[in-house]
């Protein structure tokens, strides 16, 4: 039997949400594989969704933006939330923001060898941000939309930024509230397809696997013909799709309506048509596993005690 350590059972329980005594069932019945382990509750009906996104760690922030037309998102990282909040790091993050729409890089190579606007490059400029405020201090990674309407949005101060581009002959300020409502939802929602169509045969036959297993293990299923079964995973791949993916979902701040619906809403309000082609969505921190301090031992080590 795998010997499973309380933080393996802990990780399992952050992504899937179920409870510390069938976490560590499941790890131990897959002997500590935790993929295999996600896979095992959603088989049981305990985990509603398999969630794979790294815990959020490192601080900074995620800005997103429209510069002389071109629509940006970034992240940049510090190591302390004080920081993240220090006007020079907000300065330096809006300028990265502003290379990447001035030089378009092809990658973070690239742009850290563009010019920052100063006579620097971006990578001097990072420099001289970490010797001023005295942190770790990083550009990590960013996206940009040349062509279209962009509009972005920036969740609570930066832990979220996202970049929403539409094909429209509409002016940008025609569609600014329609992009910031959709932004918002990809924000709250976090969706793993923008579109049904996006979804791949492997997650499709992923979740037909899984919606099977369920119902082997439901005694209501027992005795079921096969075309039923086969009609109920049909109607649990349009739940799917609906929890999913973006255009599919319900509007978050109309539920009579999906997002894809609330957008040929908005087009025909403008006199126009709009149609979603993009979006990037970057959370602060997100997949990057923080060192957990001791801040007191920290402080007693550097005082000898």
């Amino acid at each position: 039997m795998a010997n499973i350590s309380a933080k393996e059972v802990q990780a399992l329980r952050e992504m899937t949400g179920v409870g510390m005594m069938e976490c560590k069932k499941a790890l131990v019945a897959t002997e500590g594989d935790m993929d295999k382990a996600v896979e095992f509750l959603r088989e049981k009906g305990l985990a509603a969704a398999q969630k794979k996104a790294g815990r959020i760690a490192a601080e900074g922030a995620a800005y997103a933006a429209v510069i002389n037309g071109v629509g940006v998102v970034v992240e940049v990282n510090a190591e302390t939330d004080f920081v993240g909040k220090n006007e020079k790091f907000v300065e330096f993050v809006h300028g990265v923001a502003a290379a990447v729409a001035a030089n378009k890089p092809a990658d973070l190579d690239a742009l850290m060898a563009a010019p920052y606007g100063n006579g620097r490059t971006v990578q001097e400029e990072q420099q001289e941000m970490v010797l001023v405020i005295g942190e770790n201090i990083h550009v990590r990674r960013f996206a940009f939309f040349a062509e279209g309407v962009s509009v972005p949005y920036v969740h609570a101060g930066g832990k979220i930024g996202v970049l929403v581009n539409f094909t429209t002959a509409l002016a940008p300020e025609a569609v600014e509230t329609a992009g910031k409502d959709v932004a918002m939802q990809i924000a709250a929602m976090n969706p793993r397809f923008w579109d049904k169509t996006q979804v791949d045969e492997a997650t499709l036959a992923e979740e037909e696997k899984i919606m099977k297993v369920q119902m082997e293990n439901d005694p209501k299923m027992a005795g079921k013909p096969e075309k039923v079964l086969e009609g109920i995973i049909k109607g649990k791949m349009g739940k799917f799709y609906k929890e999913n993916c973006l255009l599919q979902q319900e509007f978050v701040k109309d539920g009579s309506m999906t997002v894809e619906q609330y957008i040929v809403s908005a087009a025909k309000a403008a006199g126009g048509e709009i149609t979603f082609k993009d979006a990037v969505r970057f959370e602060k921190g997100e997949g990057i596993e923080k060192k957990q301090e001791n801040f007191a031992e920290e402080i007693a080590k550097q005082l000898g005690k």
